[in-house]
């Protein structure tokens, strides 16, 4: 694969995570497993999130950034093919089981309006596109 289709990282010694280099796929669903302590939450979130938003905030204004904590430098070589990031804490924050990371976010009512106005509707029966009626035009 092309370094540009991965977030590559180098000698990162963040916490307890002992000079790891790593490749991890973009554009993908990738999971972080291991033992407690074994350095999930360390990488995913001290060192790829923790940079991500540090970029992201270094990116703006100097008048913007004066409104935002600056992330500390995770102690780590190299990183890249990196973009800005979000991250969702590890506790619950919602109590509904039914919540998704877009109401958890509030970004699900942002993105039904904007599938709503942007979108264009297909039936789902012939997949084929569902276009406005006019009224006016059958007198």
């Amino acid at each position: 694969m092309k370094s540009s289709e991965n977030i590559v990282l180098k000698g990162v010694r963040q916490h307890n995570l002992k000079n790891i280099d790593l490749d991890i796929p973009r554009d993908k669903l990738v999971v972080i497993t291991g033992l407690s302590g074994s350095g999930k939450s360390s990488l995913a979130f001290d060192t790829i999130y923790a940079e991500g938003q540090r970029r992201y905030v270094e990116s703006l204004s100097s008048y913007a950034r004066q409104f935002l904590g600056l992330m500390e430098k995770p102690d780590m070589d190299y990183i890249e093919g990196l973009s800005p990031a979000i991250s969702m804490g590890q506790k619950a924050t919602a109590r509904n089981p039914r919540s998704t990371v877009g109401t958890v976010t509030e970004i699900h009512d942002y993105l039904r309006l904007l599938f709503a106005h942007v979108g264009n509707p297909h039936c789902w029966i012939c997949a084929k596109p569902i276009e406005r009626a006019d009224c006016t035009a059958n007198s």
